[in-house]
């Protein structure tokens, strides 16, 4: 089996290691420039193709596809918008890039929610049942990782048994296994039209306080079948990613987050700082905490100065 991201034994921040989040959005039929976001954008289905090919040009390989439907399903169900975009990308680039596809409901649910509700509590043998139907379409599309990021109970020992009952033995999950309630997600939940609406997510996000249920959850979900992990919010976790690899021996990554992103553009929009230097900084620093991948907005701002 591929290691797409493995252990590093080196704290130099290099390009391979970063992975570039990407928007598409079934609703518009142009690109649409996300607010506070620098040169990131809600891509059409037409448009990503080209959006991608210019990263790869600046030397990225790595994605992870966010796909925004323009229709609310109170049960989801119909993943075929998603199937279409990530069967056309892998079509056209192959095994130029590194497809990973994030898994969740909050785009699709009509609350905004990661999961199916009712009565402001989340079912969640329901919300596995879509969750195994999505990845399971994203992988016959041709994803190469499926990434979860749902927060709910045992999501991945799910994934693990439906990809090995469909015959997909050997597919790769990266969970968002420490992933805390924060109010660094605003600029993400307006481009993913997932802003949770009646209850928030305290039921199923970590607590930002609780080190060791932080550390535990990314214990639990490499004993369910993980492949990578992650923490998010990025510069909130630093001090839980070397932990994290001790206590489990897998590649640990992180997210910068569209909050902490967009914290940059904001310092230099206000001549408060330069915009490069301070992506460069917090990359860094991440790297310097040993993570082994660096999910960033920055990435290919960046990518051509390493």
């Amino acid at each position: 089996m591929k290691v797409y991201f493995p252990n590093r034994s080196s704290s130099n921040l290099n390009k391979k290691m970063l992975i570039q989040p990407m928007f598409v959005d079934q609703r518009f039929k142009v690109k649409k420039k996300i607010k506070g976001m620098g040169n990131n954008y809600s891509w059409t289905q037409s448009s990503i193709t080209k959006a991608i090919e210019s990263d790869l040009k600046k030397g990225l390989s790595n994605f992870l596809l966010f796909i925004v439907p323009s229709d609310k399903q109170r049960l989801p169900e119909d993943f075929s918008f998603h199937y279409d975009v990530i069967y056309n990308i892998k079509q056209k680039f192959k095994k130029d890039i590194t497809l990973l596809i994030d898994t969740c409901l909050c785009s699709i649910t009509p609350d905004g929610h990661c999961g199916i509700s009712h009565n402001k509590k989340i079912d969640l043998k329901q919300t596995h049942y879509a969750l195994g139907l999505a990845a399971n379409t994203f992988l016959e599309a041709g994803a190469d990782i499926i990434a979860p990021s749902d927060m709910m109970k045992n999501t991945t020992r799910y994934l693990r048994k439906v990809f090995n009952e469909n015959g997909f033995h050997q597919s790769q999950i990266m969970s968002y296994s420490t992933k805390f309630k924060s109010g660094f997600y605003g600029p993400f939940r307006g481009a993913a039209n997932s802003t949770p609406k009646g209850f928030d997510r305290s039921s199923y996000q970590l607590p930002i306080n609780d080190r060791k249920k932080a550390i535990n959850s990314s214990i639990i979900n490499a004993a369910q079948g993980a492949n990578y992990l992650m923490v998010k919010p990025g510069m909130t976790s630093i001090d839980l990613i070397a932990e994290i690899k001790k206590e489990t021996l897998l590649p640990t990554g992180v997210y910068q987050v569209s909050g902490e992103f967009a914290s940059l553009q904001l310092l230099e929009a206000n001549k408060l700082g330069k915009y490069l230097d301070l992506l460069n900084e917090s990359l860094n620093v991440f790297s310097r905490a040993k993570a082994d991948f660096i999910i960033t907005y920055g990435a290919r701002d960046i990518v051509k100065y390493l």
